[in-house]
């Protein structure tokens, strides 16, 4: 084919794609319509990973299966924001991974709202300000973030789905590596790069700040300094990714849980996320958690944290695989509730590699 037909081509099968996506779209709006009557959530994690998983198993190429993802999340999202306006809040500011982690689970059609705190962010999804709430919960590299399990214990909100990111950091700037003095940074990146920064700044002025985002303003309002961060901060603030992936540990990714109020039922390869207190008693966590041995059911996270209501009283945050309407994971977590003070189910939602 000539080039003029091959563009001909395109034209036409452009014209079928937007005909294909307002008639998907009108099944999306009328769906919407009966789960509004219902009462039900308009997203539904489980239908939207069985979506994904359904079309990349449909493709022949050359399109990967990420960029498949990623277009069909786009189509997803532009769908969402017709049926209901949503607003997702997250713990900002604006550019930083928290956000980035947003907008790859909800796309870029629907409303974000910044909060100063993760307990900002359950406050608006709590009171209906915001539809879902996005926040940190651990990283595979410096650990879980307490404040977001410690803000479970007074919640009633619920895990409803989870996002794994690929965190890659990058060295931000308008200067030239060479001519680099100061380096704003927020600690957890600091730690994250240690390594490449002494091999390669070691030198320069480190200043700690209380985000990645804050970092690339201040890095752009000031010459001969750079910024640590993600890509969505170098193109918010206009600076130059100067070296990319320059993380210490090549496997870092951060969780992100989904603060929302229904979870989804079972897709068949769930986790579950429950908090429990036992009873200050010698064996009182090993009996409790031998419910999960004696169902085989794989616990894949236990975390203490102090109740901060009575000294040396511990809540215990568990993981475990299924969904606790799993017959297995509902015995167990019956039998669990015989050897503990209390059992809170904070969630079951599809699970994410």
């Amino acid at each position: 084919m000539s080039l003029p037909e091959h563009r001909q081509a395109i034209d036409k099968l452009d014209a079928q794609i937007v005909r294909v996506l307002n008639d998907r779209t009108r099944h999306v709006l009328a769906i919407g319509e009966i789960k509004l009557a219902a009462g039900e959530e308009i997203y539904a994690p489980h239908r939207e990973r069985a979506v994904l998983e359904r079309v990349c198993a449909q493709n022949a190429g050359p399109i990967t299966n990420e960029q498949l993802r990623t277009i069909y999340r786009e189509i997803m999202s532009s769908a969402l924001a017709l049926e209901k306006t949503m607003t997702i809040a997250y713990f900002g500011p604006e550019a930083t991974f928290t956000h980035q982690a947003a907008i790859q689970k909800f796309g870029a059609s629907l409303n974000y709202s910044a909060q100063k705190t993760i307990g900002d962010v359950f406050t608006e999804v709590s009171k209906r300000t915001a539809d879902y709430g996005v926040v940190p919960v651990e990283n595979s590299t410096e650990g879980v973030v307490t404040h977001t399990l410690d803000m479970f214990v007074d919640s009633d909100l619920k895990i409803v789905s989870q996002i794994v990111l690929r965190i890659q950091q990058c060295l931000m700037s308008n200067a030239k590596l060479s001519q680099i003095k100061k380096l704003y940074v927020h600690p957890q990146s600091l730690a994250q790069c240690r390594g490449w920064l002494a091999k390669n700044l070691p030198r320069v002025e480190i200043v700690e700040t209380s985000s990645n985002a804050r970092s690339a303003e201040l890095s752009a309002k000031e010459k001969f300094s750079a910024a640590l961060g993600g890509v969505l901060a170098a193109e918010k603030y206009d600076l130059k990714i100067l070296a990319q992936d320059i993380q210490d540990n090549t496997v870092n990714v951060t969780r992100f849980i989904v603060l929302g109020r229904q979870c989804s039922p079972p897709t068949g390869d769930d986790r579950t996320s429950l908090m429990i207190s036992v009873a200050d008693k010698t064996g009182a966590l090993h009996e409790a958690i031998a419910a999960f041995h004696k169902f085989k059911i794989n616990m894949t996270k236990i975390e203490s944290r102090p109740s901060k209501r009575k000294a040396w009283e511990y809540f215990f945050f568990i993981d475990c695989t299924g969904h606790f309407q799993d017959a297995k994971v509902a015995k167990a977590i019956k039998l669990l509730g015989e050897h503990c003070n209390f059992v809170k189910i904070l969630g079951s939602y599809p699970n994410t590699d």
